[in-house]
């Protein structure tokens, strides 16, 4: 287990959370902005949806939550993820987010590691999206690490 360190130790197995938060307009609004969704139903009313690809942040949310030491040696690369949306998540809803490292391998010299991912409606434990992302733990191939 290397929960509690770095992002760049996570092993095979390691759990990170359950997390609960509740999404919040701002969140919403600011997410929407910085990626160029401006549709109303994101930005322009008072209950707006939160967008699909929002799931990234909890990523985010659970590397902080168990990874506090940060990152590591190397930043870490989004590499490719797969989303699958089972509910809409609204402003006001309570949220809870789990992630397992499923796997850690090397391709041509590079070390992945990949996350799977559920979000949950905190208050019926409803599935809103899984979520499954793989990061390249460091450009430089092993061999170029001095």
């Amino acid at each position: 287990m290397a929960i509690g360190g770095y992002v760049c130790d996570l092993e095979v197995g390691d759990r990170i959370g359950p997390v609960e938060y509740t999404m919040s307009a701002f969140v919403v609004r600011e997410y929407s902005h910085a990626n160029e969704l401006h549709h109303d139903f994101l930005q322009g009313i008072d209950d707006p949806l939160a967008p699909p690809t929002l799931i990234h942040l909890d990523k985010l949310r659970l590397y902080r939550h168990g990874c506090p030491k940060g990152t590591g040696p190397s930043a870490r690369i989004h590499y490719e993820y797969d989303a699958t949306v089972h509910g809409e998540v609204r402003v006001g809803d309570k949220l809870s987010v789990s992630g397992v490292v499923s796997e850690r391998y090397e391709r041509r010299g590079r070390e992945y590691v990949v996350m799977e991912m559920e979000l949950r409606r905190a208050t019926d434990n409803a599935l809103l999206i899984a979520y499954r992302d793989t990061s390249i733990l460091a450009y430089a191939q092993k061999s170029e690490k001095k």
